[in-house]
């Protein structure tokens, strides 16, 4: 790779991780090819980036950036993992990943400013993400309205009620 590459790749992963509001650093050392592109494609499918990267390279890219404490974490074999929606994604995915293939290892990740250790990267693949706080929000806001309805209709179903109850007792 000449330098004119290693730039551009630099400036590549310095916008992507910019903008990314979290990213989960990973050791790959002694993962077979068929778990690798096994773990690519659960990546691909939930649109999540997934790179192997060179560790020089990647810490000129965060250099200067909020995510520059993440720094030592690219030590030995290591790949990134980011989505640029839901921060819980990728370490939801990595963690699944990590209980059937323990040559993959989890270094570290970072969210909001915070450097995590690998049990706080646990900790985050246990937050709801993205679909699931929405479905949680929209079943708040159905409730609600049904609830509404149903005080609505209480009145006069308790009204004909009253009055079926009079009709039989004459």
């Amino acid at each position: 790779m000449n330098r004119e590459e290693k730039t551009e790749l630099i400036s590549r992963l310095s916008a992507s991780l910019e903008t990314a509001p979290s990213v989960v650093v990973a050791g790959f050392s002694g993962l077979t090819v068929e778990a690798t592109d096994s773990l690519r494609s659960k990546m691909r499918e939930a649109e999540v980036s997934y790179e192997v990267v060179k560790n020089t390279l990647v810490k000129r890219a965060v250099m200067g950036t909020t995510k520059e404490n993440l720094a030592p974490l690219f030590k030995g074999t290591t790949a990134i993992a980011f989505h640029q929606e839901d921060p819980a994604l990728p370490a939801k995915i990595l963690k699944d990943f990590v209980k059937g293939n323990k040559a993959l290892s989890i270094k570290g990740g970072w969210v909001d400013g915070v450097l995590l250790d690998e049990a706080g990267v646990e900790t985050l693949s246990k937050l709801p993400g993205r679909d699931e706080l929405r479905s949680s929000l929209l079943s708040v806001f159905n409730g609600a309205a049904t609830k509404f309805v149903r005080v609505l209709n209480a009145a006069p179903t308790d009204f004909v009620q009253v009055l079926r109850a009079r009709g039989e007792s004459l």
